[in-house]
């Protein structure tokens, strides 16, 4: 802050201080390490800590945090990009993973949705998408 210019009124903003992206989603487990071993071994997430009360997994710039809640098995909302959701699906499929919902298109493109081992609801959704013609301001 400028001296003669106390409360900053003569600053001007431009682009300082707001929000760049989501840095970390989280999401709710029973037992945060057991979790860990769905999204490390099925997911392919590198573990970057892990202890009884939380964990945190990451994969490209896709950051999760599993914390401790006896609260489990919720719609996280929580939509992960990858380049194509059919060939997630086709993956996840031969691992014993359960989907809520098959690859299709929605309003921002094709995703799909898929339950943890907490029974959580995570969704995929290609990395391209666009919002549809339709769906556009």
């Amino acid at each position: 802050m400028p001296i003669g210019d106390p409360h900053g009124g003569n600053f001007t903003y431009t682009e300082e201080g707001l929000p760049e992206n989501i840095f970390m989603s989280s999401v709710p487990s029973k037992d945060p390490m057991r979790a860990v071993a769905f999204y490390r071994d099925i997911l392919m997430m590198k573990v970057l800590y892990s202890g009884p009360e939380e964990a945190v997994v990451r994969r490209d710039h896709a950051t999760l945090r599993i914390y401790r809640s006896d609260k489990t098995g919720i719609d996280t909302g929580i939509f992960i990009g990858v380049a194509e959701p059919y060939d997630f699906h086709r993956r996840m499929i031969d691992e014993g993973v359960r989907f809520k919902m098959d690859p299709k298109r929605l309003p921002m493109g094709v995703a799909t949705s898929f339950f943890d081992d907490d029974d959580n609801i995570l969704y995929i959704i290609e990395t391209g998408a666009v919002p549809c013609e339709e769906h556009k301001s």
